[in-house]
């Protein structure tokens, strides 16, 4: 009996309970209303061909839109209820205007070098319009005086996560979308009460909804009494609303502005495979050492700043950067993407690097629900005669989503675009390599959420360090895959076939 009210009682449940109850209300509702049914049909309708037309003429993806059109015109009374309570992908007005301001002190303290991107239009013109669109819709420069380092692995990336963090000087900043309390997170926190005694500038700040079943409630005041500073982005409140959609799904780990990693890597055991949960767990993680680091440093201070009303003096937490540094090759662009705007910056520079590929496309993502625009440009690379390859998980962390991965398999292998599954277990990276010159790492998965919903950063690379690193990451992962040809997506039965055409449509909402 212990063991169960704990359980009842603890912070998940409740969130679930409370939200099942607000949808049997609904529900309630509904019947209640039955005997009006004529007149509730009648302004359901109207109800869902205004919001139709205010779908159509919005800026949001067409894929998106086509999705809950057909479901508020298959089921026009419930339909209508879940996108008004899901469908939207804004915050609310006072969360706008703070993250406005975010975006005007990214702009206030970051600037582009013009003898850097000078340099980089006399190597190639199509990075240098991709780094000049992150820019301008984004805020964030690209640098060429910082070192790269990339790790294939979580387990690689952690010891030497730890060994910066011992170095710290000044101060310590963490986002993440998940922190989970294990062996991972015991290390890092030991260092960060070691370094907040010494009074150090130690920040953490972690998504609510990411660490709902991995950190006590109130774990933000626990790390108070510690010394560390603590903010909970957007607190999951059991409330049917829009709101829950837009999460921060970044992942910056920042010491002292010199330093700073991202990638796929959250904090938590089975990212580093202390943990088995879905067999191996292959992630990934970016090292930066320079002047782009600043950039990092910014985007978490103005997401910080953002959410606790902040107003700080970010020239004063600049560090003196080296005029040269030995391993500084190419270049190197931190940028991030918002839910907020009308921009779609992770896509279009995804879309772009695509469509000017000459040679190979690779891609590690762990999931792979694609919209129109990508589609077509992968489908087109591979009819081209490009290299085009994408590695998925064979064990998959949610059942439903690698159904609909799965469901895009046809389609591209008959296209000539080659699709392989990790077969030890769950790949959870986000890369993307294009002819062995440019790359993006960081959080940004193939699917909707990531690119229209969720807060992401990333990191653009032309020509950098560690450009090599990740082609020779590729190159190993291929042969411990399993290929999927167009001839084992065609060995299916009639019912998985009708499943997965389904699945497509209805892909974006998921």
């Amino acid at each position: 009996m212990r063991k169960l009210g704990k359980l009842l009682f603890q912070r998940v449940v409740l969130v679930a309970l409370f939200i099942l109850l607000q949808l049997a209300v609904m529900l309630v509702t509904v019947m209640w209303l039955s005997e009006y049914r004529r007149w509730v049909n009648v302004l359901m309708t109207a109800l869902s061909v205004v919001t139709i037309i205010y779908m159509l003429s919005d800026k949001t993806n067409s894929s998106y839109k086509v999705a809950w059109i057909i479901l508020i015109l298959a089921f026009p009374v419930a339909g209508i209820c879940i996108y008004m309570t899901f469908g939207g992908r804004r915050l609310s007005r006072p969360i706008r205007r703070r993250m406005q301001l975010a975006d005007d002190l990214v702009r206030d303290n970051l600037w582009q070098e013009r003898i850097t991107m000078e340099a980089l239009q006399n190597v190639s013109d199509p990075a240098a319009v991709n780094a000049a669109y992150l820019l301008r819709v984004s805020g964030y420069p690209v640098y060429d005086n910082t070192e790269t380092e990339y790790f294939p692995l979580g387990d690689l990336a952690y010891p030497r996560m730890l060994e910066e963090l011992r170095k710290a000087e000044r101060y310590i900043f963490l986002e993440y979308f998940i922190i989970g309390q294990g062996v991972m997170w015991d290390g890092i926190l030991e260092i960060l009460r070691e370094k907040a005694a010494q009074g150090l500038d130690v920040r953490v700040m972690y998504d609510d909804f990411g660490c709902i079943t991995t950190l006590p409630s109130y774990y933000d005041r626990q790390l108070e009494r510690w010394g560390i500073r603590a903010k909970v982005f957007n607190p999951f409140v059991p409330v049917l609303s829009g709101r829950l959609n837009n999460r921060s799904h970044r992942k910056l780990m920042i010491i002292d502005g010199k330093v700073g990693f991202t990638g796929g890597v959250n904090l938590a055991d089975e990212y580093i495979n202390r943990r088995e949960r879905f067999g191996h767990w292959k992630d990934s993680a970016t090292l930066l050492q320079g002047e782009a680091v600043w950039a990092m440093t910014v985007m978490f201070l103005s997401m910080w700043d953002s959410q606790t009303g902040e107003a700080e003096d970010l020239a004063a937490l600049r560090p003196e950067y080296p005029y040269r540094l030995a391993g500084g090759e190419g270049f190197v662009q931190p940028f991030c993407d918002s839910p907020l705007d009308e921009e779609d910056v992770s896509e279009s520079l995804l879309l772009s690097m695509f469509q000017k590929a000459v040679r190979s496309i690779y891609i590690m993502t762990p999931y792979l629900i694609l919209d129109d625009k990508i589609t077509g440009a992968l489908l087109t690379a591979a009819k081209s005669g490009l290299d085009v390859r994408i590695i998925t998980p064979h064990i998959p962390d949610k059942w439903y989503v690698h159904a609909v991965t799965r469901a895009h398999y046809e389609m591209l292998t008959e296209a000539g675009v080659r699709v392989y599954e990790y077969t030890p277990g769950f790949i959870h990276s986000k890369v993307y390599l294009v002819d062995g010159r440019y790359a993006v790492t960081g959080t940004v998965n193939l699917d909707f959420r990531s690119l229209y919903l969720h807060f992401e950063n990333g990191v653009y690379l032309f020509e950098a360090t560690c450009i090599a690193a990740i082609e020779e990451d590729f190159q190993n992962t291929f042969p411990i895959c399993e290929e999927i040809t167009w001839r084992k997506c065609r060995n299916t039965n009639l019912w998985q076939r009708l499943t997965r055409a389904a699945l497509r449509i209805f892909a974006p909402l998921m």
